[in-house]
């Protein structure tokens, strides 16, 4: 698929039933658009199988009760909307795409309780996420935005309002010939980058930031528990911005990213060592098993 995203042949499922694509339209007023009332998913098929796709559904419903929404659907339901808007598109290997949001009603300020919640789901082909970064290493800039404290805003949500400065950072960051950013979180502490969790390899060990006030990611979830498997130390710990000097290896993760690894961060850089290339490896393998 090319060109912009309005305007594509194609179906997308909204609200029970699929639409032509190009019909696929809120109203002006819907409360999402002016209050940040959404919730989504970014998840990836592989040769017609969702990886990790209940945890994606679970989570979304968790997403929308951490921002004080009800998805007025079941896990089976959002489960079998995937599977539709895949059908109706004709895709074995894509990305999928569920929304929800708050919809246009009889409020219209920052209170919402009366407007209803909707749910689509869209799906495309998309190949890597930071093109040819897989091989030589992505570059990534550092943000000057940070992730925000859990007490100003609920980190372990996918809502749409926390993106706004992931948005900001990668546009900076793009403009510097950078892939994305790295960001820190409200404390300085190394946390993501804009839309994927960081590994990092040192004496043969890996570190990660603690997910306190960041997205506790399915993708690293998985990643955490292969390397565990293979007999490596998982160091989920506090990361401080002088430690980058010392590691040796980098990588991210996301169901956007899958494992790419990282060749320079600022003025840090990185081998795609072994362990990068290991386990970014595995993941292909697991995603299509």
């Amino acid at each position: 698929m090319a060109g912009a995203y309005d305007d594509r042949d194609g179906k997308i499922w909204m609200d029970g039933q699929l639409v032509e694509w190009r019909d696929a339209k809120v109203h002006i007023l819907t409360h999402a658009m002016h209050y940040a009332s959404s919730v989504f998913e970014g998840e990836r098929c592989y040769s017609g199988k969702i990886f990790k796709s209940r945890e994606h559904s679970e989570r979304l419903i968790k997403s929308g009760q951490l921002i004080d929404f009800q998805i007025p659907y079941t896990v089976d339901e959002i489960e079998a909307a995937k599977q539709a808007a895949l059908d109706a598109n004709g895709l074995k290997d894509a990305y999928v795409r569920p929304v929800a949001w708050r919809g246009s009603g009889e409020d219209m300020g920052v209170a919402a309780a009366r407007n209803p919640v909707h749910l689509a789901v869209a799906v495309w082909e998309w190949g890597n996420y930071y093109g040819d970064a897989k091989m030589k290493g992505a570059k990534l800039d550092i943000a000057k935005w940070k992730r925000p404290s859990p007490e100003t805003a609920p980190s372990q949500a996918k809502a749409a309002g926390l993106y706004m400065i992931a948005t900001m950072s990668k546009h900076a960051a793009e403009a510097k010939g950078c892939s994305d950013a790295m960001m820190f979180d409200y404390r300085g502490y190394v946390a993501e980058a804009t839309g994927a969790n960081i590994f990092f390899v040192k004496d043969g060990e890996v570190h990660t930031p603690v997910a306190d006030a960041f997205l506790n990611g399915i993708t690293r979830q998985t990643v955490i528990g292969m390397l565990r498997d293979k007999g490596l130390t998982v160091n989920e710990r506090i990361i401080m911005p002088e430690e980058l000097e010392g590691f040796e290896q980098c990588w991210l993760t996301g169901t956007a990213a899958e494992v790419t690894p990282v060749g320079q961060i600022g003025d840090y850089n990185f081998e795609v060592g072994a362990i990068t290339r290991e386990i970014s490896a595995d993941y292909e393998k697991l995603v299509r098993a």
